[in-house]
């Protein structure tokens, strides 16, 4: 295949048709996902019935430059505004929204463009390279192995999210309750009220919204009304601020992290939002200043993004391979692939050379499509932190409400929306992170659907879970996580402290 691919290179570049296509995707992609409630699953959805008559190789490539844009578009409205575009993009809010405050718009938006773009370009490399292989490790995790993988997912961001471990545990466990809401895997109603919007659960969108925008605005009610921060329009020169911050931050991680992003995505499932957590985590656990993380630091930002952009190449790994999607987006492209007559397989390699090598180079064309958009976009971005907080955050409220409505058609979601925004709000006054709540609600399903898949096979016998030295190994990464942020790393802080408090008595003394 590998030889094929100067050919397929040729063949895409030399076609504007197919260039154009991908661009088209690209800036629908970013635009989607840079508005709350959007996501590239519903532009994709809506755009189904139209490639219907567009040749195959273009109908997929649209919806690639979409999937490649909506993960990067929503980490503009997180560092601006404190909004994920996209549960993918929660972990960039918390550093990138803390480095605006501190008067840095064009760094944090710069890092996260630089950062998806490498996390994307590597997703496609090995996409490319390693296909084959690693549809195979990913068909290696079966139910014992993914609920492993869930637990650490859901210890490593109760850990990481904020200083207390106990109140991250609360969150998250919260979020696990939320997602039982709803009819079961064996068809009983569970904590429904007889309310029968509650029978598919409660809606993930409005969800989003509500944790985010609406409790955001509701805490920036409490205080004092400031206007924001005036900035200049950021010159051409200044979109490459990133660069001498990018060096220092260096090399390992991002390449660490993007690993880790595509090694999720080719698992069934896993997601983005899996994928930006684990990354955020290990960066938080392998710093030598883990305290600094959520107060505006560039490897809170480059973590993330460069796992959830460096997912997309992962999932596009065992949907091509096996036919098995590895994320809600890759679904949909699984099934645009099916209307058009092509099932993917271990066969279309073979048989359909033609469209997989071509769809391969046009994703990575999109990657570079990407990182010229994103610079140009960025003064355009940046310019959200002079409106005046009064337009500002009233302006999110109104979208919030709209996007709600429209992400499920219904005045139910609205309301759902609105409450689960003040139980959110009423949480961070009690000094609570919102995102471990998040991740139970995503995760909850698939932990407890594994679970309980898992011990049918088993009739009934828990051991099943420790079956495997993937789980096993997976469990104990995640007993450790949890040992390391309850006991190691609070009293290498307070060591810390007593050195700093220590060095500064003794220089006070030599002053004197």
């Amino acid at each position: 295949m590998l030889a094929e691919l100067p050919g397929a290179i040729g063949l895409f570049a030399g076609d504007l048709q197919l260039l154009g296509v991908v661009c088209l995707g690209v800036l629908l992609g970013v635009f989607v996902g840079a508005v709350p409630g959007l996501t590239a699953t519903l532009a994709i959805a809506l755009l189904l019935p139209f490639t219907f008559g567009m040749p195959a190789l273009e109908a997929i490539l649209l919806m690639t430059g979409i999937f490649v844009g909506g993960i990067y578009g929503g980490s503009a409205t997180a560092i601006m505004v404190r909004v994920p575009g996209a549960p993918a993009n929660t972990m960039t809010m918390l550093d990138g929204h803390e480095m605006l405050k501190q008067g840095k718009p064009e760094l944090a938006l710069g890092l996260a463009t630089a950062a998806s773009v490498f996390g994307g370009l590597v997703g496609g490399v090995l996409l490319i390279l390693f296909a084959p292989q690693l549809a195979r490790f990913s068909l290696e995790f079966q139910s014992p192995e993914i609920f492993a993988l869930v637990v650490l997912a859901l210890v490593a961001v109760a850990a990481v999210s904020q200083e207390s471990l106990v109140k991250g545990l609360i969150a998250t466990v919260i979020g696990l309750m939320i997602s039982t809401i709803g009819i079961d895997l064996a068809g009983v109603p569970r904590y429904t009220f007889e309310v029968f919007r509650l029978y598919t659960g409660v809606p993930l969108i409005p969800l989003v919204i509500g944790l985010f925008a609406l409790a955001e605005v509701l805490r920036r009610l409490e205080e004092p009304l400031s206007r924001p921060r005036q900035v200049a329009w950021i010159s051409f020169w200044r979109i490459f601020a990133f660069v001498p911050v990018w060096r220092q931050v260096g090399w390992k991680l991002p390449i660490k992290s993007s690993l880790i992003g595509a090694v999720i995505g080719a698992l069934p499932g896993a997601g983005a939002a899996m994928a930006a957590f684990l990354a955020y985590a290990e960066a938080k656990r392998s710093s030598p200043h883990p305290e600094k993380f959520g107060t505006g630091i560039p490897e809170g930002i480059v973590a993330p993004e460069s796992a959830n952009n460096a997912m997309t190449g992962g999932a596009f790994i065992p949907m091509l391979a096996f036919g098995i999607p590895g994320d809600s987006v890759t679904a949909v492209i699984l099934g645009a692939l099916v209307i058009q007559g092509i099932v993917p397989g271990p066969q279309l390699f073979t048989q359909a050379g033609d469209l997989v090598l071509p769809l391969m180079v046009g994703f990575l064309f999109a990657y570079l499509v990407l990182m010229v958009l994103g610079l140009l976009l960025l003064p355009w971005f940046a310019r959200v932190a002079v409106i005046d907080h009064a337009v500002l955050f009233p302006m999110i409220a109104a979208v919030a409400v709209v996007a709600a409505y429209v992400s499920e058609r219904s005045l139910f979601a609205m309301g759902a929306m609105v409450v689960i925004g003040i139980g959110a709000w009423l949480l961070q006054r009690l000094q609570f992170s919102l995102v471990p709540v998040l991740l139970g609600v995503i995760l909850g399903p698939l932990l407890e659907r594994n679970f309980r898949r898992a011990l049918g096979i088993s009739g009934g016998d828990p051991t099943i879970l420790v079956s495997s030295w993937i789980a096993v190994l997976l469990l104990l990464t995640a007993a450790l996580l949890a040992f390391y942020f309850a006991w190691i790393q609070p009293r290498q802080q307070r060591r810390r402290a007593r050195e700093r408090a220590a060095s500064g008595a003794s220089q006070e003394e030599n002053d004197a």
